[in-house]
């Protein structure tokens, strides 16, 4: 039985969100699924769901579980960057994923599915398309992932952060959402503007080697604008103690971290930032106005980081380094360049701001509403 909010409206309403793999798919489903649920006018007791479909392989069972939702696993084979044999294994086993997927679709009964990326999303999506449940994706990165690719033609509406994915998916059922970011980086105050100059540098939650390199190159060069420049470096854990060492033999100012668990405050911190260029990590940059220099991963399917860079550098608010091209040389270059250009930095800033969208989860989930409540019937 349907349970009713006093005004009388049928506010029981159930989200499944497929896919993961890493957490610039992870972090803004959970921002999505919370603010689904704090809609429900019924809570704290209510009538809302929402079941997240993941791998066991994925960062989602670390994420998604301590988050308060539950997690079901899908055994899903990988297709992109796999050996023949890989890929041929994974097609043959994906009628039994997409039974499995039918299964859970049967036990929950959802009245819509967001696909957001990764392999889990693929059984899923095919599985609710079948069954008629309206189906949504979220494609972060300016080139959208294999799967979003495939499950096109059956989509009732895309949500995109670049404008250039539009293409991919039909302007009729596509918005230009942006990327749910969590709150903390809209409120990163502006660039402070006084010495030293602060540059943020970081890989991801497990770091980047190329970075780290790069940054232990580039202290001799910096250790003559001591007094200028001050970094702040997240190495991830398994290069922590080398590059500490390499720092202590040197004069320049740089924080060593091995993980940084609030990176809005060293966003606060930041006169510029020296990151990959995942679609989570760029809205984070978009939110906060911060000015970049962007490393995509090499090996990102489809050189989705590497279009996402372009993007971000036609427009002018960031500077992009090939990871091949990347040394001390070029990165103590590139920081005393923007060091010696503050004009060049605000307008940087100023273009990354303009990236931003503050009301991405608002407009998502306003559009998920409106396609799973024709199924519920309110």
């Amino acid at each position: 039985m349907e349970r009713e909010d006093p005004l009388g409206r049928t506010n029981r309403l159930r989200l499944l969100v497929a896919g993961g793999g890493t957490g610039g798919h992870v972090i803004p489903a959970l921002v999505l699924a919370r603010e689904f649920l704090r809609r429900d006018p019924l809570r704290p007791n209510s009538s809302r769901e929402v079941l997240f479909v993941g791998t066991r392989r994925g960062i989602e069972t670390r994420l998604v579980p301590p988050a308060g939702f539950p997690l079901e696993l899908l055994e899903v084979g990988m297709l992109q960057g796999q050996s023949l044999r890989v890929r041929m294994s994974t097609l043959i086993d994906l009628p039994r994923s997409c039974w499995q997927a039918m299964k859970i679709l049967d036990r929950f009964r959802p009245h819509v599915v967001l696909g957001v990326g990764g392999y889990a999303s693929g059984p899923v999506m095919l599985a609710a398309a079948f069954r008629g449940i309206p189906l949504a994706v979220f494609e972060p990165n300016a080139y959208p992932g294999l799967v979003n690719r495939w499950i096109a033609p059956y989509v009732a509406r895309a949500f995109v952060a670049f404008e250039g994915a539009v293409r991919f998916f039909g302007s009729g059922k596509t918005v230009v959402s942006g990327i749910p970011v969590r709150e903390e980086f809209f409120s990163v105050p502006p660039a402070r503007r006084r010495p030293p100059f602060t540059v943020l540098l970081f890989g991801g939650s497990q770091g980047a080697r190329s970075i780290n390199r790069a940054v232990v190159e580039a202290l001799p060069k910096l250790d003559q604008l001591k007094a200028q420049v001050a970094l702040l470096h997240q190495t991830g854990e398994n290069e922590y103690n080398r590059v500490q060492e390499e720092v202590a033999k040197h004069s320049v100012s740089v924080q060593v971290f091995a993980f940084l668990d609030r990176m809005w405050d060293a966003f606060s911190r930041a006169d510029l930032v020296v990151c990959r260029s995942g679609a989570s990590t760029v809205a984070e940059l978009a939110a906060a106005g911060r000015a970049a220099i962007l490393v995509p991963y090499p090996a990102a399917a489809n050189e989705h980081q590497l279009r996402n860079a372009e993007a971000l550098q036609r427009i002018g608010a960031a500077r992009l380094i090939l990871d091949r091209n990347l040394d001390g040389e070029t990165l103590s270059g590139a920081i005393v360049e923007l060091l010696e250009r503050p004009d060049e930095l605000q307008r940087m800033e100023s273009a990354m701001r303009r990236m931003a969208h503050p009301q991405a989860a608002t407009r998502i989930v306003d559009e998920l509403e409106r396609l799973g409540k024709r199924v519920s019937g309110e």
